[in-house]
């Protein structure tokens, strides 16, 4: 018999928060980009918040800044960077989504453009057993600055599920997909149980005129506001 899966998104849906921007922050308060560099990333969010993104240009763009760098060295920057800034934005009902999921025996598993190590440290902390992520090159344990096909955008996101479906026994006509984005709504259209969570304006829109209805997460209140970056606050 075929299995159920319950698919989730990290930004805006697991997380309350972006962790671009909170990356952004973070390699910004340790000198390690330029105020130019920040304007244009937090550009770079902005239209992948609202689906206008040339998201395979601007992977390209960020993967040659970390050419040549060891992957073992990113992700234990990215380790303490998370346990820093990122944990505390979990968001309780993804956290009781999870168990509601675990508890009916669904397979788990992220879904997201962020890459593996970004994604790692949050499937650890939530006990999610599969990653569907952006995934990187790496040579002899150093990244060559390219991405793999497909990436876990848009239509690439369906073509990983779909993949992992055939694999793990999974059917999707009744399996589930959390997410915030209008960018997702080809894996929102390929689930048959679509949810939409913190919802982007189009992706609202679209809701409203499917009768879909949308939920609003949030991070536990005490530890949300102590997890905002120095980039958060000087905006704000």
């Amino acid at each position: 018999m075929s299995r159920v899966a319950a698919f989730f998104d990290i930004d805006h849906t697991v997380l309350e928060a972006n962790s671009g921007i909170k990356w952004v922050g973070y390699q910004w308060r340790t000198g390690k980009l330029s105020i130019w560099q920040v304007l244009l990333a937090f550009r770079w969010l902005a239209e992948y918040r609202f689906g206008n993104l040339d998201f395979e240009a601007m992977a390209r763009r960020i993967m040659q800044t970390y050419q040549g760098r060891t992957a073992s060295a990113i992700y234990g920057e990215v380790e303490a960077f998370f346990e820093r800034d990122v944990m505390s934005t979990i968001c309780v009902q993804a956290r009781e989504r999870l168990a509601y999921h675990r508890d009916a025996g669904h397979v788990l598993a992220l879904l997201t453009s962020a890459t593996h190590f970004m994604s790692k440290p949050l499937a650890d902390a939530l006990d999610v057993e599969h990653i569907l992520c952006t995934e990187v090159e790496v040579a002899e344990g150093r990244l060559t600055g390219r991405t793999l096909d497909p990436l876990c955008y848009g239509a690439g996101k369906v073509t990983r599920a779909e993949a992992f479906a055939r694999h793990h026994g999974v059917d999707l006509d009744r399996s589930y997909f959390y997410s915030d984005s209008v960018s997702d709504l080809p894996m929102l259209e390929r689930v048959g149980e679509p949810r939409v969570v913190n919802p982007d304006p189009r992706l609202r829109r679209i809701a409203i005129e499917r009768g879909w209805a949308y939920e609003i997460w949030r991070a536990p209140p005490k530890l949300r506001g102590r997890a905002r970056t120095d980039v958060e606050s000087r905006s704000g």
